[in-house]
């Protein structure tokens, strides 16, 4: 254990180089949302891959429609349907239309396609309304139709290559992929893309006097709360969060617990127990690991932070994968601000980003009187941030047991070492949390 005073910075710089970006993995498409590009991908085929109609309407030849007006309309015959999928549309000669549905192909010898809205849709009377489905009326793919408008060449067509030409990249590595990432990856026609994967993350408690939510509480007991809140920012972060209901205060069990989590954990966050009480069982259990072990690698160092909330934190790696295992303080906000301070940027670490940190801005301290704060010591506070007027208002008090007040929270309100006292009116540095 260490002895000495850690910053929050140095904590932070330790996790930090002791975190690999996971190894990349081929996934299918579904399975990589969140996950952060390793390759550049290029565009095989031009997207679209053939000209096609914007609208449902006719294509045409644009001489065949020039000059054509409701009262001396163009009267064009009707040689076919062309839909979507349909398979070799019919060539457009002089004086023809083909019906043509949104996305089907432009036909050979067609220059352009007339809205149904500008013509009768074959019924010999005024502008029609819609295209009929051609399975209801077979009929209106021969015929004539009476066109009002003259249309330009290239009117109401998609041409190919016009979202994307073969040959370009269409996502370069490190890229994070989302819906539309998603889609043009399907609209190129690849299936699988080669990513890192997202961190699976196992986020335990501790305490003899944690009870599971929707159960009956008994003397001196609480709910568990923290695992739910750490197990959700874990998500949050863009993890694969595994949350295991609290441990007992027993050394013996929460070694093995951890032990039976290490094969599904690129990440361990344990909750609690890591103090100077008595039954600080994570301290305990885990302070000695890695000691008298071949490799001297491993083990877990519980510290004392110049921060508050959060002053003891432990971090290492255990198991023979040295896994990384950050030990958080028990008291709920505590847990949540060392996790946005350091679980946070350790799982954006392993998913291979470069941006791992929340936001920061400065912001006018709206409050009735002067925030004080320990001198030498970097402290949190929750706080409401309103970017329309640039200013932040403290929300509860310092307490670290104040989870009321962190969930109507949008922010932490940093008080760096240095400072005692901040006056209303100051400007103060502001991690956004939303």
């Amino acid at each position: 254990m260490s002895s000495a005073i850690w910053s929050v910075d140095d904590h932070l710089e330790d996790i930090l180089a002791t975190i690999r970006p996971l190894d990349p993995i081929e996934l299918q498409l579904m399975d990589a949302q969140g996950c952060v590009l390793v390759e550049d991908v290029t565009v095989p085929v031009a997207l679209p891959p053939f000209d096609n109609s914007s609208m449902d309407g006719y294509a045409v030849r644009v001489a065949d429609v020039q000059g054509a007006s409701e009262e001396f309309p163009a009267v064009l015959t009707v040689i076919g349907d062309v839909a979507a999928g349909g398979g070799e549309p019919p060539a457009v000669g002089p004086g023809q239309a083909a019906r043509i549905m949104t996305g089907a192909p432009l036909p050979p010898g067609a220059e352009a396609v007339v809205p149904v809205e500008w013509t009768d849709g074959g019924s010999g009377g005024g502008p029609a309304t819609e295209m009929r489905p051609a399975g209801r009326a077979p009929e209106d793919a021969s015929g004539e139709v009476r066109v009002h408008r003259a249309a330009a060449e290239g009117a109401h067509i998609r041409s190919r290559g016009s979202d994307v030409k073969a040959g370009e990249l269409a996502l370069a590595r490190g890229t994070v992929l989302g819906p539309p990432q998603l889609g043009l990856l399907a609209a190129i026609g690849r299936g699988t893309v080669r990513v890192r994967p997202r961190p699976r993350v196992v986020v335990l408690s501790t305490g003899s006097e944690l009870v599971q939510p929707g159960e009956s509480l008994g003397e001196g007991q609480i709910y568990d709360s923290n695992s739910h809140a750490l197990a959700a920012a874990a998500r949050d972060a863009g993890a694969l969060a595994y949350r295991v209901g609290a441990v007992t205060d027993d050394a013996d069990t929460l070694r093995s617990t951890i032990e039976d989590q290490l094969i599904r954990a690129d990440l361990l966050v344990t909750t609690g127990g890591v103090s100077v009480g008595a039954y600080d069982v994570v301290k305990e259990a885990l302070s000695s690991v890695g000691e008298g072990e071949d490799d001297p690698g491993t083990g877990i160092d519980f510290r004392t932070l110049a921060m508050q909330p959060g002053k003891p934190q432990g971090f290492g790696t255990i198991g023979p994968d040295h896994i990384p295992l950050l030990a958080l303080p028990g008291n709920p906000v505590s847990s949540y601000v060392s996790f946005e301070l350091f679980v946070r940027p350790a799982i954006r670490t392993l998913m291979g980003l470069t941006d791992i940190h929340r936001p920061r801005v400065r912001a006018e301290l709206k409050t009735d009187k002067a925030l004080t704060s320990i001198p030498g010591r970097r402290q949190f506070l929750r706080g409401a941030h309103d970017p329309a007027d640039g200013s932040v208002t403290p929300v509860g008090g310092s307490g670290s047991h104040l989870v009321a007040a962190l969930a109507h929270a949008n922010c932490l309100i940093v008080l760096p070492e240095e400072v005692e006292s901040a006056e209303p009116g100051t400007e103060v540095q502001v991690v956004l949390l939303g």
